[in-house]
């Protein structure tokens, strides 16, 4: 087998939460299908991902659309049955959904049930879904889990590149993100020798439209000299998705412009 032919992934199977989300989903989804692979998109919004799902097929594509709420482990399960029941197997795990509705406001501003509701995806859910679909990874003797979680995760923010804005960096996202990557550390240990392997990715700022002044605070901040946009993702995931990273377990794969080499 040829190096490019280990990134392929015809054949392989691999759930994307919030798959069709404009920030990172759907560039992860769109990665892992045009590498080969048969991918759900799920989130909340069956309409979406459906909507979604049908644009890429008509790119000759084979994604399908499915619902969760990331929130509830009953819809998580119910998930995991429907996965298995249409497909027969789960190769990868992207863990990208997060509960944004609790991630609001400064520290002096969040409640306990602000946080209690982040807690309820971003923990609970995260566990959830990993438990879900575990079990079906050993049974096969491979598997790749896919957590996303963020430069944040990584390194404390920097106050100063939200000045002259109303933007404001939550700290239950830089609290959440880095126990996704030591909680992806803990699945690599742990299922390693079964044949699951766990990574992270941890991307820098994505544009989103995001005020002038905090673009270009950004921008001057990050080697690169811009923000991440939707095609910087797609060779990190299918990487860590594909055989080409079969001995890569338990790492954190920043892809970031250098922010975190400062």
């Amino acid at each position: 087998m040829g190096i490019l032919d280990r990134f392929k992934l015809d054949g392989r199977v691999a759930l994307v939460t919030a798959g069709s989300g404009p920030q990172f989903g759907s560039s992860l989804t769109e990665g892992l299908a045009e590498a080969g692979a048969t991918v759900i998109s799920a989130s909340r919004s069956l309409e979406r991902n459906e909507e979604f799902a049908a644009g890429l097929r008509e790119r000759g594509h084979d994604v399908h659309a499915a619902q969760v709420d990331i929130t509830d482990v009953d819809s998580i399960n119910a998930l995991r049955d429907r996965v298995l029941a249409d497909h027969g197997r789960l190769d990868v795990l992207v863990n990208s959904a997060l509960a944004r509705d609790g991630h609001a406001g400064a520290f002096d501003e969040q409640t306990p049930e602000v946080i209690g509701r982040s807690a309820a995806g971003d923990f609970t859910g995260l566990f959830a879904i990993c438990q879900a679909f575990l079990p079906t990874m050993v049974e096969q003797g491979r598997g790749s889990i896919i957590n996303i979680s963020s430069i944040y995760g990584v390194v404390g923010n920097d106050p100063t590149i939200y000045l002259d804005t109303d933007m404001k960096q939550p700290a239950t996202y830089t609290f959440v993100k880095a126990g996704m990557i030591n909680f992806t550390r803990y699945l690599a240990n742990y299922y390693g020798k079964q044949g699951v392997r766990a990574n992270c990715i941890s991307p820098g700022g994505y544009f989103n439209n995001q005020p002038e002044a905090f673009v270009d605070e950004y921008t001057k901040r990050v080697p690169v000299g811009r923000m991440l946009d939707n095609e910087d993702i797609k060779g990190a995931i299918v990487y860590l998705a594909s055989d080409a990273s079969q001995y890569v377990n338990g790492h954190n794969l920043l892809v970031d412009g250098g922010w975190t080499a400062i």
